[in-house]
């Protein structure tokens, strides 16, 4: 028998101390080296967009694919794609750690339209309120502190 699968992720990650470093006018081509990671992994990424501080995500990852593998071999990869091509030059790093949330294939749309209004989004509310709000919605509990 063949493995099924129908997980639909958002995954969320933000720079190292959530600086502002990822200057908009590059960040479509750190969009398409990201694609082109899920592509080669066979995960289907749907949506991917950001802001200055933080990328979201909505993809389904391989079945053989393990989400904390998965998460870490994006910022590894990026990270040194960035620093290789002087992409962003005030980026030093990703935060340690993501948040990664799942929802039914019937939330796709929704969360498709989400990330791509990204950039709107944030003129009302700022990451850390988005990423609370992320937190309370699907019931997991955090430390305030590794929030700041």
């Amino acid at each position: 028998m063949s493995t099924y699968t129908q997980i639909l992720y958002q995954i969320v990650f933000s720079t190292k101390e959530r600086k502002h470093t990822l200057r908009e006018e590059n960040r479509r081509q750190l969009y398409k080296y990201i694609w082109g990671i899920c592509s080669n992994k066979k995960c289907r990424l749907y949506q991917i967009n950001g802001i200055d501080n933080h990328i979201h995500m909505i993809t389904h990852l391989h079945p053989t694919i393990a989400l904390a593998d998965f998460v870490r071999e994006i910022k590894t990869s990026t990270s040194g794609w960035i620093k290789g091509n002087d992409l962003f030059p005030t980026f030093r790093s990703w935060q340690i750690g993501y948040a990664a949330f799942t929802y039914s294939i019937g939330s796709k749309k929704n969360l498709v339209n989400y990330v791509k209004n990204q950039v709107a989004h944030h003129q009302k509310k700022s990451f850390i309120d988005e990423l609370k709000e992320l937190l309370k919605e699907h019931n997991v509990s955090y430390d305030h502190k590794y929030l700041l």
